[in-house]
């Protein structure tokens, strides 16, 4: 199904609705972190579709891993083709190896924002408000009840207005091989470094620098570490 009456259907196919988003002002503006209005037609649109998907994620019962990967690819809107089938199924499995492991359940807004790096693990209760881009790199450990919150609203009430009043947001960066400790919010705005630690039910209100430990609400720098990548080894 495509374009009803100029409006996107969840079942329009990814690159159609990226190109009627395209079109949409206010979604330009929601990616550019200024003030914009979320409930036009095609945005609506577009945050049902991934709701729809991210429903299917979480209800599919003992998924194959080629399954796994094709439902968590849809929330992202990554069309990129699944490899060939292999008939032994621990062959096939392999093919996925560097795909994110992701477990339900999950909730995200668009997910078109969002990108994942490899050999990286999500635990459940993952929340992404990904109003503008977010980066997970490389070899990250995210641990359940994690949320992510690139949205937020302006503080003055005669500007927020509920929901006929304008919102926005800041993009958000986690670097590769970073761990984020169960229960973290990380929240609008915040660029988190390579290798950086996050403590189990820490709010990340800032930018974290490189190879640091952070805990806390809000997240404080209690450790620094060394940079072993750079010497070639990993050290416990």
């Amino acid at each position: 199904m495509g374009l009803i009456n100029d409006v996107p259907s969840y079942k329009a196919s990814i690159p159609e609705l990226k190109r009627t988003l395209s079109g949409v002002y206010e979604y330009h503006r929601m990616l550019r972190g200024e003030l914009y209005y979320s409930f036009g037609p095609e945005m609506t649109w577009a945050r049902r579709r991934c709701a729809i998907a991210c429903r299917k994620y979480n209800a599919a019962e003992d998924p194959t891993r080629r399954e796994q990967v094709a439902m968590w690819r849809d929330i992202l809107g990554n069309t990129e083709p699944l490899p060939a089938q292999v008939a032994l199924q621990e062959e096939d499995d392999a093919q996925f190896g560097g795909d994110p492991w992701v477990e339900g359940p999950v909730r995200i807004d668009y997910g078109i924002h969002v990108t994942v790096g490899r050999d990286s693990f999500i635990g459940p209760n993952f929340m992404v408000l990904d109003t503008c881009k977010v980066s997970i790199g490389a070899r990250v450990l995210i641990g359940p009840n994690v949320s992510i919150y690139t949205a937020t609203h302006p503080v003055d009430p005669a500007i927020r207005q509920g929901i006929v009043g304008p919102e926005m947001g800041k993009e958000i960066h986690i670097g590769e091989d970073c761990w984020i400790g169960g229960g973290a919010y990380i929240l609008p705005g915040v660029t988190i470094g390579r290798g950086v630690t996050v403590g189990a039910g820490s709010v990340v209100t800032k930018s974290v620098d490189p190879f640091t430990v952070v805990a806390g609400n809000p997240a404080r720098v209690i450790k620094r570490l060394e940079n072993n990548f750079e010497k070639g080894h990993s050290k416990q």
